[in-house]
């Protein structure tokens, strides 16, 4: 038996690169889905040998977390890259990535793509302010990446953000072996077409590992459960030290008199834009209720 961590899988096949050095390719035991468990990128499991770079996956591991879309576990954290220039990111989907990533004990890097042609500079302000680590950089001219590096190294890192903004040129520059397929922007549309077909981990000259995963879109209502909204305002960091300074027990930081959250927005402490995507959250999850929970897990 070997240990190991799934690289990519694809089509019922799992690569897994055990610590030995070899690149495996597994079947998965049945047990797994009769167990109703998958492996997924990023899973630390044991392996069983056959020979001829091929073997079974016996055990899946303990997880740090995992994510259903894309389907990946163990991330340290999530690199959101967004862009002011074409196409531009909404807020609201960096946000609702942001949400989602604290709830699964995963830190949130935001990083702001094609600043050689924007430097969005509202979204620099707006992610700062919040407490993330935020960078500017250009796939184009090389600016910011070894900021960039020393975030990632040592750790593994999803990147995600919507299509177009530059994920796969972000780490076509940051290791010159990398060959992935960089899509263009649709001018009609301001928007990019998927070029990340499949969850993959790539491990990096500088010491990082990462995953390329499709864009925003993979985000579905799958992670937008019950658990989230139960704990939707711990997932806005900046929201924590005022939470038990409300009026009131039980308040929603919507519209309640005495709300220390609301206080905090007219003070300018917090900004305005999260509290905005915090309120499309609210919305969103708010008609989820115990039942249908408990009918999508069956």
């Amino acid at each position: 038996m070997a240990e190991g961590r799934i690289q990519k899988a694809l089509s019922g096949f799992y690569y897994v690169h055990t610590d030995g050095g070899e690149l495996l390719t597994c079947r998965a035991r049945g047990k797994f889905r009769r167990e109703g468990v998958s492996p997924l990128v990023g899973d630390r499991v044991e392996v069983r040998e056959l020979g001829g770079g091929e073997g079974f996956v016996e055990k899946i591991l303990p997880r740090r977390n995992a994510f259903a879309r894309p389907a990946v576990a163990n991330i340290d954290q999530l690199v959101v890259v967004a862009s002011g220039a074409v196409p531009r990111t909404d807020p609201f989907l960096i946000d609702r990535v942001a949400a989602i990533a604290a709830l699964k004990n995963c830190e949130v890097v935001v990083l702001l793509n094609k600043c050689d042609l924007d430097p969005a500079d509202e979204l620099y302000r707006i992610y700062t302010a919040a407490g993330f680590p935020t960078v500017r950089v250009s796939a184009v001219t090389g600016e910011g990446l070894p900021e960039l590096e020393s975030l990632i190294s040592g750790k593994l890192s999803a990147f995600t953000g919507n299509s177009g903004v530059g994920k796969s040129s972000i780490l076509n520059a940051l290791d010159p072996e990398f060959h992935l397929q960089v899509g263009e922007v649709s001018d009609a549309l301001g928007r990019g077409r998927h070029t990340t077909r499949h969850v993959e981990l790539y491990r990096l000259n500088c010491g990082a590992e990462v995953v390329d995963s499709p864009g925003f879109s993979s985000f579905e209502t799958d992670e937008l459960n019950l658990e989230l909204k139960h704990h939707l305002p711990e997932t806005f960091r900046e929201f924590r030290p005022y939470l038990d300074q409300c009026r009131f027990q039980g308040c929603s930081h919507t519209k309640e008199k005495g709300c220390a959250v609301l206080e905090a927005i007219r003070a300018g402490e917090i900004q305005k834009s999260r509290h905005l995507s915090y309120l499309r959250l609210y919305e969103e999850l708010k008609p989820l209720q115990d039942w249908q929970e408990k009918k999508r897990r069956t």
